[in-house]
């Protein structure tokens, strides 16, 4: 679940190396509150803004150097450039500071190693799994320990009934609904405007150049790759808007780039696989709303 959030890092530090093409080494990653305290990512889990990350990296001496710091977004991700191919292997990732006022804001989890993700063109892309900031206490939603409580203290009360949230409702809509004016709040990751090279890396701008937006790509017919690209950017906005969508954001991203390079059968077969998840199901229907 957390490679979903991880690649709204990804995105972005993808974008600014097809626009600025700059031998830069990123890393990005993503902060979550650990609100049960159980010290792995689980449905109670989110992301965490405001929180100060640091990139830390260990010299031949043992002497450990902050090299760079950088604070969440609302999505609770972070992303760090740091000038040329510096090695980073030695490196790793934690919560430095959690943000003032914060349920959430009490200690941070475990340092992450750096996971090399993208090498080419002299540019390196790093990712970090989920990091983790505790509450002092596990919050009042989380389910109760299996362990039984002493004869004489009250059993505690049970947690409040919690109202689902739309992102873990199951929804898939065709590319359509995408286009609506009145369905554009659900754009939230990416807008309208991102660019396709942005959003799928250095192989979909070779292919579609690097000025093509996402809501122009939603309208692609007649063409093979313009239909691929349609349903890829359909899955892709799918994929920022429900957990419970049939592919994973990082799937979509690696699947469209695996089909930009294979035959055109194949690229054809890829794009009918992800027009089939984006009809969605009975169980997986499209849940939007008109925006207020």
């Amino acid at each position: 679940m957390y490679r979903l959030w991880l690649v709204v890092g990804v995105v972005v530090v993808v974008g600014a190396m097809v626009e600025e093409a700059a031998a830069d080494t990123m890393v990005s990653g993503t902060v979550f509150c650990d609100a049960c305290k159980d010290g792995q990512r689980s449905s109670f889990d989110y992301p965490l803004s405001g929180a100060k990350v640091a990139v830390a990296c260990a010299g031949n001496d043992g002497q450990v150097t902050v090299w760079k710091e950088e604070s969440t977004n609302w999505f609770g991700n972070y992303g760090m450039r740091f000038e040329g191919s510096p090695d980073l292997s030695r490196c790793f990732a934690q919560v430095v500071a959690n943000p003032q006022g914060s349920n959430c804001g009490i200690t941070g989890g475990p340092a992450r190693g750096l996971n090399l993700v993208f090498d080419m063109f002299g540019m390196e892309m790093y990712v970090v799994d989920s990091l983790l900031s505790q509450p002092s206490q596990p919050m009042a939603f989380c389910p109760k320990s299996n362990t039984p409580s002493p004869p004489s203290l009250p059993s505690p009360p049970s947690p409040p009934t919690m109202h689902p949230m739309p992102f873990f409702q199951a929804s898939a809509c065709s590319s359509e609904y995408w286009l609506m004016p009145e369905y554009r709040c659900y754009w939230k990751v990416v807008g309208p405007g991102t660019k396709v090279a942005v959003a799928f890396g250095p192989a979909a701008a070779q292919k579609y150049g690097t000025d093509l937006p996402l809501y122009e790509a939603l309208q692609g017919r007649g063409d093979l790759y313009r239909t691929l690209l349609r349903e890829a950017t359909t899955a892709l906005l799918n994929s920022y808007n429900s957990l419970q969508f049939g592919y994973p954001t990082l799937t979509v991203v690696g699947n469209m780039n695996w089909a930009l390079q294979a035959s055109p059968q194949e690229a054809l077969r890829q794009a009918m696989r992800f027009k089939r998840a984006n009809a969605g199901t009975p169980e997986t229907p499209c849940r939007f709303t008109p925006c207020n």
